[in-house]
């Protein structure tokens, strides 16, 4: 099978989903061809996921397929952007018809289910790399950024953490039970924040993902803000299937592990009081910005300032 026989065989059908109505050109030519509406902002951003490295050897291309839309979607729901395409760049060590057609089935129903729709990419040969680089739009001037937290704004997490990185001693697992099987659905199948980010604009005075772990993005923000801030870990939002998993070691996996793809804010005291019950309901207050440098925890009644934390490529 030749490579554009692959694309039209597994990948044009994808283009049929989310935003179609903007996308005046998709897969086939040159280039594809978006439309941006006026009074509306572009935001796109770019994921590459590496074989041993973002993802297990022979891990199923099905998951492979969501998550490796999922993660790059959720830079997107960080900006409080509308969803709207996305492009893949696929490195193949070979052209598996299995693996293709399993790879395309998990990548069509992320589509769906995020409101995505293929614009184009390319294919080559080689180790196994997937680059997925997503388009999305918001009203002009609205895109939440990570520099406007100011000093007495609440932190907010959304969801629960530390469960996708507790997913990581368990991929192998022949018969999981329900707590395994809770965290191990976290690891493959994350569920970016996209109507979360979108119903934060306006609102949020700054936003994050939390892709290398809390203490990391969480510096993100602080960094690019020029402030400080202070988390009670007694807040952190821990599940049951975590608690029971790790015990002790819940609250550093929900600080420090990755993939977890919820989004880390920060809100004005007003604006929090001020939130729809449906979207407060969504997010838990985990600390306070304050005047300064760094990140500072109170655990177990001390008070610790935390080093810089989370992944990173060329020091991990």
């Amino acid at each position: 099978m030749g490579e554009f026989e692959l694309i039209r065989r597994y990948f044009f059908p994808i283009a049929e989903a989310g935003n179609t109505s903007a996308i005046r050109l998709g897969p086939g030519d040159d280039c594809a061809i978006q439309r941006i509406e006026p009074g509306m902002d572009l935001v796109f951003s770019v994921d590459t996921l590496v074989e041993g490295v973002h993802f297990p050897r022979q891990y199923d291309p099905e998951k492979l397929g969501w998550r490796s839309l999922a993660v790059a979607a959720s830079d997107l729901a960080a900006m409080g952007a509308d969803p709207v395409c996305f492009t893949l760049a696929l490195t193949l060590p070979d052209a598996d018809p299995d693996w293709l057609s399993a790879y395309a089935r998990g990548l069509a129903k992320a589509a769906r289910n995020f409101g995505l729709s293929l614009a184009g990419g390319d294919t080559t040969r080689g180790p196994l790399t997937l680059s997925l680089q997503v388009h999305g739009t918001v009203p002009k001037g609205q895109a939440i950024q990570r520099s406007g937290a100011q000093s007495g704004d609440y932190v907010c997490v959304s969801g629960t953490l530390g469960e996708a990185g507790a997913a990581l001693d368990h991929l192998g697992s022949d018969s999981p039970g329900p707590d395994v099987q809770a965290v191990l659905a976290r690891y493959h199948f994350p569920e970016p924040r996209l109507a979360l980010g979108a119903a934060l604009r306006g609102r949020a005075t700054a936003a994050v993902d939390v892709s290398d772990g809390l203490v990391a993005d969480l510096g993100h923000i602080l960094e690019a803000s020029g402030v400080a801030a202070n988390i009670d870990t007694d807040r952190l939002p821990l599940s049951e299937h975590l608690k029971r998993l790790a015990g002790e070691a819940a609250i550093g996996l929900a600080l420090n592990a990755g993939d977890d793809y919820e989004l880390c804010v920060t809100l004005s005291p007003q604006v929090w009081a001020d939130l729809p019950r449906a979207v407060r309901s969504q997010l838990t207050v985990i600390g306070k910005v304050v005047a300064g440098e760094g990140l500072t925890i109170e655990r177990n009644g001390y008070t610790e300032s935390l080093p810089a934390g989370g992944y990173d490529h060329f020091r991990n």
